[in-house]
């Protein structure tokens, strides 16, 4: 049988070779030592964010991740590597005989592999440039800055004012404008009309402009940023009736009460909303953020009215009706409720056909809709709890398609174990992050466990040039033989590693190589969230095009 070696061509060329400088059995920690690689002793008293570390070592990891030791160095242990050619031969030749996922030796010694280029800039700037400068940080920050410019403006404009203070109208205005900005921004027809346009993108336009375009999904840097600046404008307006309230000027203590109500919300949406609190608590994030919101929304139009009524109690002035319909801030209202209902308009529960993988991944296939190229579809079984999305695979029938879940918590851990036959879904699908992929004209896949079935959605749906790097525990049992055979067929040399039988391989080192390899103009990395910016950060810092979803995406 033709030696799966040969299909791992960025990292083998001669078995014979491999094989004559080290094994498994053979590869000590000296050994390995002598030979370049880090081990167990190498931080067993250094911690990775430890003044103390070498530059040169430092450099080697990301920071926050844990060390890659020398039983996980893809190079310096057996690897479990999967053959989809010999697998696609014996399931079409013989299906008597079970497939397997087969043993070889991949080591390779450091004078074998491509080296990482260095790192660009010093440790400092690469520090501020892929933390507090991402391309969602940027967003955020152009954002809240106009909005603290027209801030300022206003209270220095009105500075001389008897009495003192800007026009609450406009205050009002500015706070409510921001808050419908923010919805839009989220809103599912916005986000696949601003896919669709960046998608457009042409081969021919040179890749500094097509890798800024792929970054469009940190386009939730402006959601935040609207909303922060709403919740500054509100308190502002909130500030000024107090003033004028506790100078007897807006005798309308109903206005002031429920201004209060409505900043209190505003703020806790925010807070909620901080990363810390989200990652930790998820589900009271999402519960704050969509009960909150609801009421806020419902605060808004009971403020509008009885500062509308105010209005039209003083002398002169038109009616109640006149005065809401003179007002701007109704119809920057009536578009944020319109934002607000429209998702629920389309809830309903639809059928769903569980397949049970293993007893960690499940896959979810429906038939109700034809479903579009790499979109994702968010789901529920109680869709006033918590909602969970996940990358849609069209199947080969272009009439259905279906999700893999694995178990990540509690939710999905119930899917697997208690099948259920009807989800929840609302809205429409959404465009995901791998979309962007097709503005490139070669591509590498990174992936671990059930990140696969995003890399499937995208590579189903809209086949092109793409090396695959897949790492993940026995990856036929969980995910079984179509997952596998999906793979292959995406990718016949697809680089699929069992983490059951080798630990976890450096993936950074992997994902050059094959970018190399396949003259690939771009990265694209679909993981956890520690991992996935590991991936990322280290290939960007070495001016190598790559993304990856980030916590808001």
């Amino acid at each position: 049988m033709e030696s799966p070696v040969k299909h791992l061509k960025g990292l083998v060329t001669d078995s014979e070779e491999v094989q004559s400088h080290f094994t498994v059995q053979t590869m000590t920690t000296a050994k390995a030592s002598d030979s370049g690689y880090p081990t167990e002793d190498t931080f067993r008293d250094i911690p990775i964010t430890s003044s103390s570390m070498s530059s040169s070592l430092s450099d080697d990891l990301e920071k926050g991740v844990e060390p890659i030791l020398i039983h996980r160095q893809a190079g310096a242990n057996e690897v479990k590597a999967f053959d989809c050619e010999t697998y696609a031969k014996e399931r079409r030749h013989d299906t008597t005989q079970p497939t397997m996922v087969r043993d070889q030796c991949n080591g390779v010694p450091p004078g074998h592999m491509v080296n990482l280029p260095v790192k660009r800039g010093n440790r400092i700037w690469r520090g501020l440039r892929y933390s507090l400068f991402t391309v969602y940080q940027r967003l955020f920050a152009m954002c809240l800055i106009a909005n603290m410019a027209a801030f300022i403006f206003v209270l220095a404009q009105n500075r001389h004012t008897t009495p003192w203070g800007p026009n609450r109208d406009h205050v009002a205005a500015a706070a409510a404008a921001n808050v419908l900005a923010a919805f839009l921004i989220r809103q599912e027809h916005v986000i696949n009309s601003l896919y669709a346009i960046c998608c457009a993108t042409p081969w021919w336009l040179p890749l500094r402009f097509r890798r800024v375009v792929a970054k469009l999904y940190h386009f939730g840097g402006v959601h935040s940023s609207c909303a922060v600046s709403a919740t500054v404008w509100f308190i502002l307006f909130t500030a000024l009736i107090t003033k004028d309230f506790a100078s007897g000027d807006y005798n309308q203590p109903g206005v002031v009460a429920t201004a209060y109500v409505l900043m209190a919300l505003l703020l806790s949406i925010c807070i909620f909303a901080v990363p810390k609190f989200r990652m930790v608590s998820h589900n009271k994030f999402e519960a704050v953020h969509r009960f909150a919101g609801w009421t806020a929304v419902g605060l808004l139009w009971v403020l509008i009215l009885m500062v509308s009524q105010a209005a039209s109690d003083m002398p002169g002035a038109g009616s109640l009706g006149i005065s809401m319909v003179k007002s701007p801030v109704l119809w920057i209202l009536v578009a944020i409720t319109f934002l607000t209902i429209l998702p629920w308009l389309r809830l309903r529960k639809v059928e769903a056909f569980p397949e049970v993988l293993s007893n960690h991944a499940i896959r979810i296939h429906f038939k109700y809709m034809k479903m579009g190229p790499i979109l994702g579809l968010r789901i529920s079984d109680n869709p006033l709890k918590e909602w969970h999305a996940f990358a849609s695979i069209p199947a080969a029938d272009g009439q259905s398609f279906s999700l893999i879940v694995s178990d990540a918590g509690d939710w999905t851990k119930k899917q697997i174990r208690e099948p259920a036959h009807g989800y929840w879904v609302r809205g429409i699908p959404i465009t995901g992050v791998l979309r962007m992929a097709i503005v490139f004209k070669r591509i590498v896949m990174v992936t671990t466990g059930s990140g696969i079935g995003p890399v499937l959605s995208m590579l189903v749906s809209h086949p092109m040039p793409c090396r695959l790097l897949w790492s993940t525990p026995d990856p036929e049992k969980t995910y079984g033989e179509n997952i596998m055979e999906s793979v292959c067929k995406a990718d016949p040399d697809a680089m699929i590693i069992n983490t059951r039988a080798t630990g976890r391989p450096d993936m950074v080192a992997l994902a050059y190589q094959l970018y190399l390899q396949s003259n690939a103009e771009a990265v694209f990395c679909i993981s956890n969230a520690s991992l996935t910016r590991k991936v990322v950060c280290a290939l960007e810092s070495r001016g190598i095009p790559a993304y990856g979803p980030i916590w808001d995406s």
